[in-house]
Formats: structure tokens, sequence, C-alpha cells
């Protein structure tokens, strides 16, 4: 621990990413989209004028915030983008939730959230999840400073309708409730069409998941103009180019390919849902998911020795080292031979 480090950043606990492994390895651990992006992005990346890179991109990433506005059936001005959901939520976590009232989210979920909360001394309290591993959102009270919860939940994949969030927005409107998207695609339901009934929704997305552009990190935001004025006002005291030029070029091409992406998202919902029931017959509990991964825990072995004996067969899933999830697994759903090869993996495990 340095001396030179400032009290606040003492105090802090990162967030730890999914392992990102040198060696070769089946890589289910950080909910990656097995499949290519969509075949106009490799063009982009092709074709894309080396001279380019010389000139500042747009600060407002125009084009891209038309075509995010086109696609969800909303104003240009609706739109924020950033250098991955994690920048737009770090965004918005100082643009809305630095209140004299706690911030409400869910005891489990995406775990980058209390992060953020220390980071910027966001005051919050944590609602426990149901006996069903869901969020529950009639527990979110409206004496809170915001709401923020992912739909569908990570890490346990279930998700609300549109018309529970709406019920939750009926009675919360005196704050901002953000509904993290990330994984909506894969059989949500998107909160996107409350946002012109209820100007305190603001719902966040990403391009990593069902558009596979995980390794250009593009991530946005859908709400009414006031909220996404607050999110430019953050951003343009932080850093007032976030999305390069190729990043630009590359998710205005993702949009585009409506075909492509239906397909890729179709083929990841089958290969789940055929790993789930594989899954039970080992004598798995798998919870139901709507998103690109099943939560699961085994009624004999432990959660942690299945991860160990999965990572010495070339095999790597999540495992969180958390006292109420440490019996579980998170499993990201790969291509077909991939989910073959973790079954037959298991097999010989829980034999």
């Amino acid at each position: 621990m340095s001396k030179f480090w400032s009290p606040a950043v003492r105090e802090l606990t990162p967030y730890v990413p999914g392992e990102q492994p040198r060696e070769r390895l089946i890589k289910l651990n950080t909910n990656e989209n097995p499949y290519p992006p969509a075949p106009g992005v490799e063009q982009v990346l092709r074709e894309f004028p080396a001279d380019h890179l010389r000139l500042y991109p747009d600060p407002s990433a125009t084009a891209l915030r038309e075509a995010l506005a086109e696609t969800y059936d909303v104003a240009t001005e609706q739109v924020f983008v950033g250098n991955g959901s994690d920048e737009v939520l770090a965004l918005a976590f100082q643009a809305f939730f630095r209140q004299s009232r706690p911030l409400l989210m869910p005891a489990i979920s995406y775990s980058f959230y209390p992060v953020y909360c220390k980071l910027y001394d966001v005051a919050y309290r944590s609602v426990a999840l149901d006996d069903q591993w869901r969020v529950p959102l009639t527990a979110f009270d409206t004496d809170n400073g915001g709401i923020v919860f992912a739909n569908p939940n990570a890490p346990t994949g279930h998700g609300h309708s549109r018309d529970a969030i709406a019920t939750l927005l009926e009675r919360n409107t005196e704050s901002v409730v953000l509904v993290d998207e990330a994984y909506v695609d894969f059989g949500g339901e998107s909160a996107v069409p409350l946002v012109e009934r209820f100007p305190n929704l603001l719902v966040t997305g990403t391009f990593s998941k069902s558009r596979s552009l995980a390794g250009l990190r593009l991530g946005y935001a859908i709400g009414s103009r006031e909220l996404i004025e607050g999110l430019e006002r953050v951003k343009d005291s932080f850093n007032s180019f976030p999305i390069d030029r190729i990043t630009i070029d590359a998710g205005i091409a993702a949009l585009h390919d409506r075909a492509y992406f239906e397909a890729c998202r179709e083929r990841v919902i089958t290969t789940r849902e055929r790993t789930r029931q594989r899954l039970e017959s080992l004598g798995f509990e798998v919870m139901p998911s709507q998103s690109n991964f099943l939560f699961v825990r085994h009624e004999t072995y432990e959660g942690r020795a299945i991860f160990g004996e999965l990572r010495e067969r070339g095999i790597l899933v999540r495992h969180f080292d958390k006292e109420a999830l440490s019996d579980f697994l998170r499993i990201s759903i790969g291509t077909e031979d991939e989910m073959d090869s973790l079954i037959e993996a298991l097999e010989a495990v829980c034999r």
C-alpha cells in the first residue's frame, strides 16, 4: 500500500473482472459472445483509412447516436454513448446518485455497483433477493437517492417484465431509476419504451454481449433529455472524446445488420436451453435465465471443487468466492462444440 495514495484510494476494494487467461482454454467465464461481430464490422476494420486517426473523433459521436436512436425508436437527443457500459454507469453514478439519501441496489448483482459507490462517496443500501433469487422490485422503497439494478440480473439471470418496471416507476418518481440491460437481448424485455412516460428512467446497454464487440469497448444510455444532459456534463468534465473513430464506425455497422444480430442471439438462446437441460440431467440446479449465461449449483459437489476440476480439464467458468454464492458457478454460453466439451467434462467430474 503506497504512502502516496490518497486516503480514498487506500480504502477502495476494486472490482475484480473475470480472468483473462494467457493459456489456451475454453473460456466460459466472462459472458463474451462466442460468435464474431457482424460482417460489416470486419469490413470497417479492413477499410478504415489510417490517415483519419490523426484527427480527433466527433466528441458527441453523433452518427453512432443517430444509429442507436433509429434502432431503439427514440430521438438522438435521448442517447448517450461511452467507452463501454462500465464508463456509462460510472458517469451515471456521479451525475445522479451523489445524494443525501442512499442509493438502493440488489444485494447480489453486478459487483461494480458498490465499487462505484465507494469511489464516488455514494451512500447505498442493499436489498436482499427473494427466495427464488430474483430482484424484488417491490422491496425498493421510495425513500431513496436512486435505484439501480441489472435486468436481467447478473449473476443470477432472472429478468423482470416491462410492466413490472413500469409499476416500480409509477411509485418512484422523485429519483433516477437506472436499469442496466447488458443482457436483455438474450430473452429479456427492454424498458427503453418506458423512457417517454418516465423522465427519471435511464436504461444502459452494451455492444459487448449480443453484438460481439467486447474488445472495442462501447456502451450507451437512453433516457430523457434531462438525464442525457446530466451525463454529458460529467463526461465533458472528464473526457471529451471517449469513443474513437474506428469504434464509432464499427458500432454503426453492427447496428445496421439486424438480421445477423437476430440470428446470433437466437443461436445463443438455443444453446443455452439445450445446455440447461443437460446440466439438470447431471444433478445441477439451474436458475431460469434470460441472459447469455447460466447460474448453477450441484446437489452434491461444491462449486469451488467443480471450478477447479474444470480448470484442470481446460475449461474456465466463473466462481464467486463469496459466502452467499460459493456453491454456485456462472457458466457463459459458448458454441455448441464448447458446451459439448463442458458437459463431457462435467460428466467425468460428477460421475
